[in-house]
């Protein structure tokens, strides 16, 4: 299968301190999740991969031009309504106003917020905010869309229903790329784990096999200090 993206001795140093280094991987298909201690450089791998970042060597190869999102850990919220938000970044891409205005409440209603269109954002919940900024993600469709720990600081409730949205994003056809430091969440959702450590990725492998016979002892140290 041709991989989606390629990362070529890919690394980043600031401040004389290498954040990422010497990473070189394909990534395909499916739902991909970067896992590691926190400190390992997920969050820096995902924007270098992203483009947010600059890296300092090596090379970001994407084999044709892709439509990607970005959903952050704490998501930002213009000052207007949850609708409104969604329909911003439909704005952008030069969809008249009255098919954004559709689009977007049915991107809402997608993740099960529809009710809360003409509410402010910012007053909306944290769980909420996070699924309006995957409404306003998938809205546009991306052909990738990267996750850097969207559960991280919600209540379980807020992340089954953040994982479920993904779910459904990932089986619309949409190649997911996520972080995240939680065991429970890659046996959910990844098809492969990229286990990085100190900014270098030690695995890349399916995720039963990944739980089932990691191939590097700091691997199985991770996933027997986090269970």
């Amino acid at each position: 299968m041709a991989p989606w993206l390629r990362l070529e001795a890919l690394g980043l140093t600031e401040n004389g301190v290498r954040i990422v280094e010497d990473v070189s991987l394909k990534v395909s298909h499916g739902r991909t999740l970067i896992l590691g201690p926190n400190g390992a450089g997920k969050s820096t791998l995902l924007r270098l991969m992203h483009g947010l970042l600059r890296p300092s060597a090596g090379h970001v190869v994407w084999p044709r031009a892709l439509m990607q999102a970005m959903v952050f850990q704490r998501p930002v919220m213009l000052r207007a309504t949850a609708l409104a938000n969604i329909e911003y970044g439909l704005k952008l891409r030069g969809i008249p106003a009255e098919a954004r205005r559709r689009q977007a409440l049915a991107a809402l209603t997608r993740v099960g917020l529809p009710e809360l269109a003409a509410r402010q954002a910012r007053r909306c919940s944290g769980g909420e905010q996070q699924r309006i900024a995957l409404a306003r993600a998938w809205a546009l469709a991306p052909q990738v869309l990267f996750l850097d720990e969207p559960t991280a600081s919600l209540d379980p409730h807020s992340s089954r229903e953040v994982e479920r949205i993904i779910g459904e994003i990932a089986e619309a056809g949409t190649k997911i790329v996520m972080t995240t430091h939680n065991l429970g969440q890659a046996r959910r959702l990844a098809d492969e784990v990229i286990y990085l450590e100190e900014g270098r990725v030690l695995e890349q492998t399916p995720v039963d096999e990944f739980f089932r016979r990691p191939r590097t002892s700091a691997a199985t140290t991770f996933i027997r200090d986090e269970r």
